[in-house]
């Protein structure tokens, strides 16, 4: 019963962080953190500490890692890498060098650690934060190269960080000390890399292989995929210990970069598996910091820990940034940028519990100070990038806050007419069509528009998106449009996805009906495609300004039926879109644009009145 009641906290603890950190805006590595620390039995005994005893425990901690760094894998492409990749390799390979040599030096004479340990926490804290970045980076969306960027090193520098602290390590535990054998050490480099290297393609390949023979079916695709990256992880890692974690990223990139079958299902569900896991093993570790010898060993730490914290944020980061893009055609700002973004994450905390725990077991001097020092070094560096990163983006110019702009899919004519009215009111619009003949008419009428297939990775990819915040469909094909919000759900997030309401229901039952496609139903229940293109041939989009004198209802009552209200723009330039569902509630001082049928112009004297024919 107290493993249950463990298990269960464990997971009620992770959720409940997850949702307060999505309604506070805030990192929700902080609140697991926070949350794990004090589950602890020096705090709040939930049970949580005792799965720490469990010997289940460590190879759990390394299987869920290895999904998560397959789940990031997927996310990568080899177009970022073809654009960017000097910088990225020289990030993960000079870059780590730089990082690895500083931050032992700064674990040697700030931390006040011996000089093998310092050099295996130096060794772990190469390791940036892929949970962490891609998070931030969704939340700033950067405009140009950092975050691409950031990604790949994220991601492929995890494997990395985690070879050469298992080299430290064996190094340390050797009978004749680090050092002893540099051959061994070159040898075991490149056996990771080969083994690690070919047996994630084996197992890339033969994933794709399964998928593309309909070997396995549809409902089996996700639990075979899961299986055969465990698979894979432990195979390399019996083959060469710790060479699992380049094994599956490789993996994940090899599925993400062919072009024979979709792995966007695959994706999507670890993208929720590696929220559970994440959840749970921050809580889980963090809980060991909870108990009575945690404590102890945190009482150890003093101010020293602070120097070595600002150490790793203003000298070490920004000297590794530095060195590796000497030369490139990177901006200032985009440097400062780079100098500016690297927390350490989950990745870091599992290498350093495991080899912590163990060189406690074989008693060797300082490394109770390992586990505290490292999750310090979480805690501090996703504190400071989480709070500030978004600031520092948008005062180099490389981020908007909130971003209210519309990715329009479908450039017909009507849809022009509503992009070109947001245009004029400091909107910022993109439109995506397939149709060479209605992006032409785009771009002449002063439109920014991109001529492909918005389903298409390749295309999607191409798209400037920077002060992009939704996106709306808004083809002929319901289907499409059903589809288009379905891919940029991950983007904007359902509530920012919306598509015109089918034109195959009944309007009485389209609201209802609307559950059933991907997003949002735009305008009114009865504003499928054909209806706006009529609407908009015998009207026209108007922009109207409302006061205290001639408000919403005024405005409506004002063209009675021949108005269709489609968005609204307050006065701090907050874009509002109507939905069948909900329509609008703007005060004064909003901006409405509406499709209005034709009428003489409101006469004069309604104050605060500002209607502009489009």
């Amino acid at each position: 019963m107290d493993v249950l009641i463990g298990l269960t906290a464990l997971l009620c603890l992770g959720m409940a962080a997850q949702w307060i950190a999505w309604r506070l805006k805030l990192p929700s590595i902080l609140l697991l953190l926070v949350f794990g620390f004090f589950s602890g039995p020096y705090w709040f005994d939930l049970g949580i500490a005792g799965l720490l005893q469990r010997e289940l425990l460590f190879p759990v901690v390394s299987a869920s890692v290895a999904l998560i760094l397959f789940e990031g894998g997927l996310t990568l492409r080899m177009a970022d890498l073809k654009k960017h990749g000097r910088v990225v390799i020289r990030l993960i390979t000079i870059g780590a060098l730089v990082t690895w040599a500083l931050s032992t030096l700064a674990a040697y004479y700030i931390a006040g650690l011996g000089f093998e340990l310092a050099l295996l926490l130096g060794a772990i804290l190469i390791v940036s934060g892929p949970t962490v970045v891609l998070p931030l980076l969704r939340h700033i969306n950067p405009r140009g190269r950092t975050g691409p960027i950031l990604t790949w090193e994220g991601i492929a520098i995890d494997p990395i960080g985690a070879v050469l602290a298992l080299l430290v390590y064996e190094g340390l535990m050797s009978p004749g000390g680090w050092g002893q054998d540099t051959g061994h050490a070159i040898l075991g480099l490149a056996k990771t890399a080969v083994i690690g290297g070919a047996g994630g393609f084996a197992g890339g390949w033969l994933l794709v292989h399964l998928l593309r023979k309909y070997w396995v079916p549809d409902h089996l695709h996700i639990p075979v995929s899961v299986a055969m990256v465990v698979g894979v992880f432990t195979a390399t890692n019996a083959a060469q210990h710790e060479c699992g974690l380049l094994a599956v990223t490789v993996m994940g990139i090899y599925a993400a970069n062919q072009h024979h079958v979709s792995v966007g299902h695959i994706l999507e569900f670890k993208e929720n598996l590696r929220i559970l896991l994440l959840s749970s093993l921050f809580i889980l570790l963090a809980a060991g910091l909870g108990t009575p010898k945690g404590m102890d060993a945190l009482g150890h730490l003093d101010w020293k820990i602070v120097g070595f914290l600002a150490a790793l944020l203003f000298v070490v980061r920004p000297a590794a940034v530095w060195v590796s893009t000497r030369g490139s055609k990177l901006t200032r700002q985009e440097k400062i940028f780079l100098a500016w973004l690297c927390p350490r994450g989950i990745v870091a905390a599992a290498v350093a519990s495991v080899f912590g725990f163990q060189l406690e077991q074989a008693d060797y001097a300082g490394a109770e100070l390992l586990v505290p020092i490292t999750f310090v070094v979480i805690v501090g560096t996703v504190l400071v990038y989480g709070l500030t990163s978004s600031v520092v983006a948008r005062r180099l110019g490389l981020a908007i806050p909130n971003p209210q702009g519309v990715l329009f899919v479908g450039a017909s004519g009507w849809v022009r007419a509503i992009a070109g009215a947001l245009q004029k009111e400091g909107v910022t619009v993109l439109l995506v069509d397939a149709n060479r003949a209605n992006v032409r008419k785009a771009r002449l009428d002063g439109l920014p528009a991109r001529r492909g297939n918005a389903l298409e990775e390749s295309v999607t990819a191409e798209l400037d998106l920077f002060g992009i915040g939704r996106v709306l469909a808004l083809t002929p094909n319901d289907e499409v449009n059903t589809l288009v919000t379905l891919h940029f759900a991950h983007q904007f997030g359902r509530s920012e996805t919306y598509q015109l309401p089918p034109d195959t229901v009944p309007a009485k039952g389209r609201i209802q009906a609307q559950g059933d496609v991907g997003g949002r139903a735009l305008f009114a229940p009865e504003a499928d495609f054909y209806a706006m293109s009529s609407r908009c041939g015998r009207g026209r989009v108007r922009v109207t300004g409302l006061t205290e004198q001639f408000d919403y209802d005024a405005f409506l009552a004002q063209h009675a039926a021949g108005v269709l209200p489609l968005f609204a723009i307050s006065e701090e330039g907050r874009l509002t879109i109507a939905t069948a569902e909900a329509g609008l509630k703007p005060g004064p001082g909003t901006r409405i644009v509406a499709l209005v049928d034709d009428a003489p112009l409101p006469a004069e004297g309604a104050a605060g009145r500002d209607t502009r024919g489009l």
